[in-house]
């Protein structure tokens, strides 16, 4: 673990309002603690430079920290439950996917009396009984197939002194007979009385340990007198038969309880956002493939023993942000014996516009779902740089114990659908760099601090604005958004709800003015937690750039049922929204862009102003940045009417790619062949329009184009363009009503 790290409860707060923190210190022991308003979060000393202005805050100094770890792996906590004398079996339907990783339980009660366990390992089935005579495991002998259902059951009679395991598989292989029964004598001893239960792990003194990894579908504990073939028959054909206690996974699948339709009545609390509505042992794919159809053939949810939901970190620092903070971007410093981190918050103004008309949108959204991002060697490439530049030297690579992100894969192979919040999101700080820049002068940015390249040009260019991010405007809708002149966005602004493209799209239409000054954006569909955007659900249905695909029957969220994939294949292109879609990705570099006629067009003519002899037909812009060498890289967007680009939008410029990294991407691919020529498709827009009611979008649609800012101290072309933009997108003159050129 980081020696001091940390995370706020939320992501951005008004003046006038609480935020807490939560710190955890390796070993305890003193910190300092300070806080500043970032300017500009880019620690490359060749760039703009890192630059903060402190704040006062009545916390500032030493505070006693203390060391917090994160429990990870997801199970069902039953705080209690009730087990009756005599003969007990325990049962389940499984679906394993990582038997490499040993012994791993999947029902465990544990009492005053002893503890029984049910569970898979690299041999099969396995029960384990704990009493005070001692510890007796019995197990199948016969290795389970993974990725593929079986019945497992076992069964203590404490009267005859037996304990008895048995498995089944529900397809018979062809090729070797995984049925299996086993049993051994144990020491007489008393089972029954009230204890907790566990599913998809073991409970140990104050946690649990052998965490499942797969699917578990209807638990069950019942009375065994009727024998371990009469468990595993029931749970074969799927007959209701009296149970001491059930946990029927298809009930309740928005939620995070775990229903239990026996007698006990014994619900569960899922811990650390296991991934639910996840296809059972009977669906078949042949009826439907949405969960809210039939619910019951999407009783199963899918473990693994590296999920992380909320850390449940003891706050550390609680306080009221004064009303004199500016609204900005703030970080908390935390430093202890020469380790550093920060945690990045957003202050907001206490009445929303109060303070400027002109509004930077955090893209939140995509900060959390990109967290704890890892790639390998990354820490290990950045850290030379990082030192010599006095910036942070660290990467989710390096510590895993804070999780991973939808960009990554599980354990067991199988994609993360769940991100979260409440826990360390170490990769999403300022003075922070993400990888080695190709460029000699580059600095290698992402997320927070790259998109402190839109708020500093803001800064020197002395543009009054406030902050508000993706969860603001999930929360508040287009009643937020209608406070401002002009929003713009920030480097990726990529994943998004209904609601916050609602509110987008009704921001518009009523003579917002909007800067997409990204790539990549408005792509991807979340759905958040039903306790609030703590935590996000993603499924990666159909088609997309991705690491991985949902598996067939498990494209509904479980969070709302709603489809998951991308917006275009929603019906809600980018291009409909904000003129220009994604269609090209290649490796970090960057190229200029060449203005075309349409920067002429009287329509545009305030973009030009004071940069007249620089920005004319064939001139060029964007060609050094500090993001990959150019204004144009990375993830590009362009123009396409057919997908909802208005006819009558500018293109003022145009970067054609020929770089062969960049190809495109997989939408737009209709089979093998190259879907159109490299300048109908590897390239991006800056594309202008006006919109109802006297608005105007102006999108650039490269993630490096923000890279290109800084360059001459602010002062070059792309700069003094975008420049120009927000100033008269901040004007309250109208815009003429758009006229369609079609």
């Amino acid at each position: 673990m980081l020696p001091i790290t940390g995370y706020a409860d939320r992501w951005s707060v008004r003046s006038g309002d609480d935020i807490k923190f939560m710190i955890a210190v390796k070993g305890g022991g003193r910190y300092s603690a300070r806080i500043a308003r970032v300017i500009c979060g880019d620690p490359n000393p060749r760039g703009p430079g890192y630059r903060e202005i402190p704040v006062k805050w009545d916390l500032e100094g030493q505070h006693e920290g203390i060391e917090q770890t994160i429990a990870k792996g997801s199970w069902v906590d039953v705080s209690a439950l009730a087990l009756p004398p005599g003969p007990v079996a325990f049962a389940a339907t499984v679906w394993p996917t990582l038997l490499a990783a040993g012994k791993q339980a999947v029902l465990n009660f544990a009492g005053a009396g002893g503890a029984l366990t049910l569970g898979i390992s690299e041999s099969g089935a396995f029960a384990g009984l704990v009493t005070g005579e001692g510890t007796v495991e019995v197990e199948a002998g016969v290795a389970l197939t993974e990725r593929a259902w079986h019945d497992i059951a076992c069964l203590f009679d404490p009267a005859t002194g037996s304990l008895a395991i048995a498995q089944a598989p529900r397809k018979i292989r062809l090729d070797r007979d995984e049925r299996a029964t086993k049993s051994s004598s144990v020491a007489k001893a008393v089972l029954a009385g009230t204890g907790a239960v566990a599913i998809a792990a073991e409970r140990a003194g104050q946690g649990v340990v052998h965490h499942f990894n797969g699917k578990i579908e209807r638990p069950r504990i019942v009375d065994g007198s009727a024998g371990l073939d009469g468990v595993i028959a029931a749970l074969a054909s799927g007959a209701a038969t009296p149970a001491i206690a059930e946990w029927d996974f298809s009930i309740g699948i928005p939620t995070d309880t775990a229903t239990d339709i026996g007698a006990a009545k014994a619900h569960g609390t899922c811990i650390n956002l296991p991934t639910r509505a996840m296809t059972g042992s009977r669906w078949t794919g042949g009826v439907t493939h949405r969960w809210t159809e039939e619910p019951k053939l999407w009783g199963a949810i899918h473990f693994h023993d590296d999920d992380i939901g909320d850390s449940g970190w003891q706050p550390s620092l609680s306080f009221t942000v004064p009303d004199d903070w500016k609204s900005g971007v703030y970080a908390l410093h935390l430093e202890k014996d020469g380790a550093r981190d920060n945690i990045v918050f957003y202050v907001r103004a206490k009445i929303p516009g109060s303070q400027a008309k002109v509004a930077f949108l955090a893209p939140t959204f995509s900060y959390t779902v990109y967290s704890q991002y890892q790639k390998k060697g990354r820490q290990a490439l950045i850290t030379e740089r990082s030192l010599a530049w006095g910036a942070l030297a660290q990467a989710p690579d390096g510590h895993p114990e804070y999780g991973v992100s939808p960009y990554n894969f599980h354990s067991d192979g199988s994609g993360v659908v769940m991100s979260t919040m409440r826990r360390p999101l170490i990769d999403k700080r300022v003075n922070q760099i993400h990888l080695v820049d190709p460029s000699d002068a580059g600095s290698g940015l992402y997320w927070i601090s790259a998109d402190s390249a839109i708020t500093d040009l803001l800064t020197r260019k002395d543009i009054d604005f406030e902050v508000i991010t993706d969860h603001d405007v999930h929360a508040e809708g287009v009643e937020l958004l209608s406070k401002y002149a002009v929003v713009l966005t920030g480097q990726h602004p990529e994943y998004h709800t209904h609601e916050t493209l609602d509110a987008l799209g009704a921001y518009l239409g009523n003579g917002g003015r909007f800067m997409y000054l990204g790539g990549n954006g408005f792509y991807w569909k979340v759905v958040p937690h039903a306790t609030g955007t703590w935590a996000f659900e993603l499924r990666r249905a159909e088609g997309g750039i991705r690491l991985w695909e949902t598996l067939p029957g498990e494209s509904y969220h479980a969070f709302d049922g709603s489809y998951g994939g991308l917006w275009r294949r929603l019906g809600r292109p980018p291009q409909a929204l904000v003129g220009v879609g994604f269609s090209t990705q290649g490796e970090y570099k960057g190229f200029p862009y060449t203005f075309l006629d349409g920067i002429l067009d009287p329509r545009v003519a305030f973009m030009r102003e004071g940069i007249e002899d620089l920005a004319s037909p064939g001139a060029r812009l964007g060609e050094r940045g500090f993001m990959g060498g150019g204004a144009a890289g990375h993830e590009l967007d362009r123009a396409d009417t057919r997908l909802g680009t208005p006819h009558h939008a500018i293109i003022i410029g145009r970067a054609v790619l020929d770089d062969p990294t960049y190809q495109p991407v997989n939408e737009e691919r209709y089979d093998h062949t190259w879907p159109a020529s490299r300048e109908d498709i590897i390239r991006s827009d800056l594309t202008f329009f006006e919109t109802p009611n006297g608005g105007a979008v102006f999108s650039v649609g490269s993630m490096n184009f923000i890279g290109a800012l800084p360059v001459d101290g602010y002062n070059n072309v792309a700069a003094l363009l975008v420049t120009n933009i927000v100033r008269r997108f901040a004007d309250s003159t109208p815009f003429p009503e758009p006229k369609s050129s079609a």
